[in-house]
């Protein structure tokens, strides 16, 4: 399977408390920090919620 890395760009100062607690959820805490999770539903489903904030690159291994 392959792994995502998300990459947060944008500040979550202003956002729902929703898209914060995803966001720490998946372990970013500022603009900047990157993140390394293996792809699956639960992931994409947490992405969905937060696309407006991150980068997201696939990785193969």
């Amino acid at each position: 399977m392959s792994k995502l890395v998300i990459r947060q760009s944008r500040s979550a100062i202003g956002e729902k408390a929703s898209a914060r607690e995803t966001l720490a959820s998946l372990g970013l805490r500022r603009p900047g920090n990157t993140v390394e999770r293996e792809d699956g539903p639960a992931l994409r489903g947490q992405l969905r919620r937060i696309a407006h904030l991150v980068k997201i690159t696939e990785t193969k291994e």
